[in-house]
């Protein structure tokens, strides 16, 4: 027996397709990126999400937005829009009053509302030198003014989603959703958005490129790539992560569709908004319609199964919660991967402090009870360069 679609999510005010489309992490040619936008909205993929850190400065997502809006002013009003920001590359998440309205202010200066209305406005990771509460009203300040849409929230708790929501609507909480990734229906965030009404957006539905199928050796990781550095695909674990792969690309075949089909349409009938990035137009367009694919109840039943059968190794960052020189961190290597594999951001967003620690209440913690609470906390913690944070200090008192 099929599964039925659910109706289509209301977000921001608006109706939402099934999937959504996650904006290039770094520079790419205007027009080829306009091709991928256009082939996504076409395809009913109307709910956009970008950053102001998502490349540079002077060329991030607001750039390629204003772009593609003036040049396709008429489908302004089709987007749902969120933007993830008030994030410094030297010091971290910014949630002050003051910070979130010069980020937003400086967003807007880029992408003027005439153009597009930014729909959502996510703090890019929380502050933890503000409270939550602080954070949240200054942004529904900025939605009283009508400088945003909404609010939005990235990689958070499900005690901090109830600290928001106490002040105000949240408009979505982004987190990370895949085969791969289930953590979110065993820490509370899945149970407190359906228990709210919060659309979940999804993010990395494809685990990185796992569920595409396109690395069944590690031999097949090109040198030079970023995932080399991540735990995941490591040449360790790579053979029994595999194996996972392998069983969902035996369902998809029986339907006649791709593995990352079949991901992605987990994803929705799990209740979550996937938002896969791709810079080629045909897999856009086919990562969109997978939204329609229905999944039955067997299959989902033999999905969860998978889960259970085959243990996921490796950590999705690594251990990026540890005492460190900031160009010595995990996640910092990452990022410098990237870049070397042709990434064209700017050397100025890949700065990072001299130094950084995992901090709580202003006090150091050793590196063995860091790591201890990135396990226990997984859904909340700072992952952007140089900067490692606990992001809600009341959760792990």
């Amino acid at each position: 027996m099929g599964i039925m679609r659910k109706a289509a999510k209301t977000v921001g005010g608006k109706d939402i397709g099934p999937v959504g489309l996650s904006m290039p992490w770094a520079p790419i040619a205007y027009p080829a990126a306009t091709k991928i936008l256009k082939a996504a909205l076409d395809n009913g993929a109307n709910f956009w999400n970008g950053g102001t850190f998502y490349g540079t400065p002077t060329n991030n997502s607001l750039h390629l937005l204003n772009h593609y809006f003036t040049t396709h002013p008429s489908d302004a009003d089709k987007v749902v829009l969120s933007i993830k920001g008030s994030y410094d590359h030297t010091l971290g998440p910014q949630g002050s009053p003051s910070a979130l309205r010069a980020a937003v202010d400086a967003a807007l200066a880029i992408l003027p509302p005439h153009i597009k209305k930014i729909d959502i406005f996510e703090m890019a990771r929380v502050d933890p030198n503000t409270d939550v509460e602080i954070s949240i009203t200054a942004l529904a300040e900025l939605v009283e003014e009508g400088k945003i849409g909404g609010i939005g929230l990235s990689e958070v708790s499900a005690r901090t989603i109830r600290r928001a929501s106490a002040v105000c609507e949240i408009a979505a909480v982004e987190v990370e959703m895949s085969l791969f990734t289930r953590e979110i229906s065993e820490n509370g965030v899945r149970e407190v958005c359906e228990e709210l009404d919060i659309p979940l957006v999804a993010y990395s539905p494809l685990s990185r490129g796992w569920l595409t199928s396109t690395y069944r050796t590690y031999t097949d990781i090109p040198a030079g790539d970023y995932r080399h550095r991540l735990p995941r695909f490591s040449e360790r674990v790579f053979d029994t992560n595999v194996r996972l792969v392998n069983a969902v690309e035996q369902i998809a075949k029986r339907k006649g569709v791709t593995t990352a089909e079949i991901a992605i349409a987990w994803v929705v009938a799990s209740g979550g908004i996937p938002i896969p990035g791709s810079k080629d137009v045909e897999r856009v367009a086919r990562n969109s319609r997978a939204g329609d694919l229905v999944l039955s109840e067997e299959e989902m039943e033999e999905l969860e199964v998978l889960g259970e059968k085959f243990e996921i190794k490796g950590e999705r960052y690594g251990d990026l919660i540890q005492q460190c020189d900031g160009q010595s961190s995990p996640f910092y290597n990452l990022v410098a991967a990237v870049f070397e594999h042709g990434q064209l951001l700017a050397r100025s967003a890949l700065s990072a402090p001299q130094s950084f620690r995992f901090e709580r209440q202003d006090t150091k913690i050793d590196e063995e009870a860091s790591i201890a609470v990135f396990r226990e906390t997984s859904a909340e913690i700072c992952i952007s360069p140089g900067v490692a944070h606990d992001a809600d200090e009341g959760d792990h008192k």
